[in-house]
């Protein structure tokens, strides 16, 4: 999949920690959205509980296929949540400096 920098449907998952606090939300715009996440400019959970950590992502083709993927993670367990995030970053780090 060919990833661009600007317009790419995709979810995240935020912590507000490695094993902390999680959030699982959709984009088009992965980077402005994390960004706007880090300087509280996203009004709500992420804000009130300071969570703002990239720790996963996935990129999709369509807006649609994205929505679809963030409601089934967010229907989905803890675990399963917690079990991704580690398949693809087991040290939690933020992957944010890596999508610059």
């Amino acid at each position: 999949m060919s990833y661009s920098r600007r317009m790419q449907p995709a979810i995240y998952i935020l912590a507000s920690q490695a094993r902390g606090t999680l959030y699982v939300g959709v984009t088009s715009n992965l980077i402005q959205r994390v960004w706007q996440h880090k300087h509280n400019l996203a009004p709500g959970f992420t804000q009130r509980y300071d969570v703002h950590i990239l720790v996963y992502f996935e990129l999709h083709f369509t807006m649609l296929d994205a929505i679809t993927r963030e409601k089934q993670l967010k229907a989905g367990s803890r675990a399963k949540k917690v079990s991704l995030i580690e398949g693809m970053n087991p040290a939690w780090a933020d992957l944010y400096a890596g999508l610059l």
